[in-house]
């Protein structure tokens, strides 16, 4: 999975890790969010949860 992370709007509230129910988020050393794991169901609570809008969850096949 690709999350993209808007740099300029990331406050590092730490939300998105917290929503993440497969715990797959972590913050890095820049207090970035970061996936940890690989085991993302793309469910996009990190990008639904994150006041400011800084997150979006790029999925990495076609939903048709």
């Amino acid at each position: 999975m690709s999350l993209e992370v808007a740099i300029e709007r990331c406050t590092s509230c730490g939300l998105c890790v917290e929503r993440c129910p497969l715990d797959c988020l972590r913050l890095d050393e820049r207090e970035l969010p970061v996936l940890k794991y690989a085991e993302c169901w793309y469910c996009g609570a990190c990008e639904v949860e994150c006041p400011e809008k800084a997150l979006t969850v790029q999925l990495p096949f076609l939903i048709r």
